[in-house]
């Protein structure tokens, strides 16, 4: 009886041994897939952890990175265990794929790879936090929620706003609330017969009586200018803007003041033309005689 043939030159004697090398084999790459990756996942994890801690790292941030060394520990994990399994050609194959992947993935993303970059940053050296009112280049608003990708913030109109966080990290930004104590200014401008001194008086005793002024710095007014029509005068007083809205307080200010000079009669004059000298006119009987037609 002639053996079953199952292509040219095998036959049942060479297929047994070759499943049993192909079997073994496979069984060899998944057990030392298996105990690279569990070694490798424990001791990354660990490293990376403890490392970014020690150094105060954002706990997003801290978490982040921990995900991806467990996964560049995964690939490298396949990789030593095809070696060790002797998939030479698989692994040759496998890295010029993810090769080519990764330089088709970085050209396609790299506006997605920019902002993520900018929000590790922003996360990690904190420009602003939540409930933090920023203003730059664009627009203005309070923060509500910062993502790796983007950053989320109200106006005061109340719109939501998206801003990619790669625009933020380029950008001058300023955050009003991030010192405990912030300026608030409002030009006042009195007429040049007015008292400097009354006028003064009335701005600092107005910016103090308002709630959530400081006492210290306290309310002041110096001249800063001496316009075409009016003397100017800057009151100046002091809030915490963590407890108090900057433009509410501002607003009382100008109110306030604006009520003050009116009941004590100082004037606030807006800019005014006087033409002197005389004006000339010549041909009139010409110009009546062209009406007259």
């Amino acid at each position: 009886m002639l053996p079953l043939q199952l292509g040219p030159g095998i036959g049942m004697q060479g297929l047994v041994p070759a499943l049993v090398g192909a079997v073994t084999t496979v069984v060899v790459f998944v057990v030392a897939f298996v105990v690279i990756y569990l070694i490798g996942k424990a001791v990354v994890r660990r490293g990376v952890r403890g490392a970014l801690e020690r150094r105060g790292f954002d706990e997003t941030l801290v978490g982040l990175a921990v995900s991806t060394a467990v996964a560049v520990a995964a690939v490298l994990a396949i990789a030593l265990a095809a070696t060790v399994a002797g998939f030479g050609v698989v692994l040759a194959a496998f890295a010029t794929l993810a090769g080519a992947l990764a330089l088709a993935v970085g050209f396609a993303a790299q506006d997605l790879i920019a902002n993520f970059v900018a929000g590790v940053f922003i996360i990690q050296d904190e420009p602003f936090t939540v409930g933090d009112w920023i203003e730059w280049d664009d627009g203005s608003g309070v923060v509500r929620e910062i993502h790796l990708r983007v950053t989320k913030l109200d106006t005061f109109d109340n719109q939501l706003v998206t801003v990619p966080n790669a625009d933020l990290a380029n950008a001058a930004v300023v955050n009003n609330v991030a010192n405990d104590r912030r300026r608030i200014a409002a030009e006042f401008g009195i007429g040049y017969a007015d008292d400097i001194e009354r006028a003064r008086a009335a701005i600092v005793e107005e910016a103090a009586a308002i709630e959530g002024v400081l006492d210290d710095p306290e309310p002041s007014a110096p001249v800063t200018g001496l316009g075409d029509s009016a003397v100017v005068l800057s009151g100046r007083c002091w809030i915490d803007p963590r407890k108090h809205g900057y433009g509410a307080v501002r607003a009382r200010l100008l109110e306030a003041v604006k009520g003050r000079f009116d009941d004590e009669g100082i004037d606030m004059p807006y800019p005014t033309t006087e033409l002197t000298g005389g004006v000339e006119v010549t041909e009139v009987g010409g110009a009546e005689a062209a009406t007259g037609d």
